[in-house]
């Protein structure tokens, strides 16, 4: 148990039948009249769903003990992800619900934060950007225009992003895994 005083960004709490929130921002909001108040943004930790809520000073809330490893990815086990924990080489299988769209950015040997709560992996947290091969892309024309000066390209994971018209095949670029933009060349 922990008091609305002493919440943290990125706190996990236990609200509405056992039910995960991530603390996403909080404020301590103490009015001219009235007692003090605490305003948060919780997004629910396997949903992703992001709601506003609003506590009384002081109130008692439960935390949840949510373990995040540093692990890396090892294999696909036919739908399940294998990712070996660095440390203890214990080997995790997560779900491709829990892994998401994290899945179109991960190769063998990469490493990632899995989130555990109560021996079963939450979610994975990737690096916020990482270094992919263009396995696949048109050659860029010049005074090829009509697009806004992208093309589509497939990376080594099998994933399809938006790439400037002067990226070919082989090249190595780095991409943005949050929202899977461009970033830039990659220089060897």
């Amino acid at each position: 148990m922990a008091s609305t005083n002493d919440l943290k960004n990125g706190m996990v709490l236990k609200l509405d039948n056992d039910q995960l929130w991530s603390v996403v921002e909080f404020q301590h909001v103490k009015p001219g009249k009235g007692p003090a108040f605490v305003r948060t943004k919780l997004k629910h930790v396997l949903s992703g769903k992001v709601v506003d809520k609003t506590f009384n000073a002081g109130t008692k809330v439960e935390t949840a003990n949510v373990d995040k490893r540093g692990m890396q990815f090892s294999y696909k086990d036919g739908e399940q992800f294998v990712f070996m924990d660095t440390d203890t080489y214990d080997q995790v299988f997560v779900d491709p619900k829990v892994v998401g769209s994290a899945s179109d950015y991960l190769l063998e040997g990469f490493e990632a934060l899995v989130a555990m709560y109560e021996g079963s992996p939450l979610y994975i947290e990737l690096p916020a950007s990482v270094e992919l091969v263009v396995q696949h892309t048109e050659p860029g024309l010049q005074g090829d225009r009509s697009t806004g000066g992208t093309k589509p390209a497939t990376l080594e994971t099998g994933a399809e992003i938006g790439v400037p018209l002067f990226i070919t095949t082989g090249e190595k670029i780095k991409v943005d895994t949050r929202d899977g933009s461009y970033l830039g060349r990659v220089n060897n």
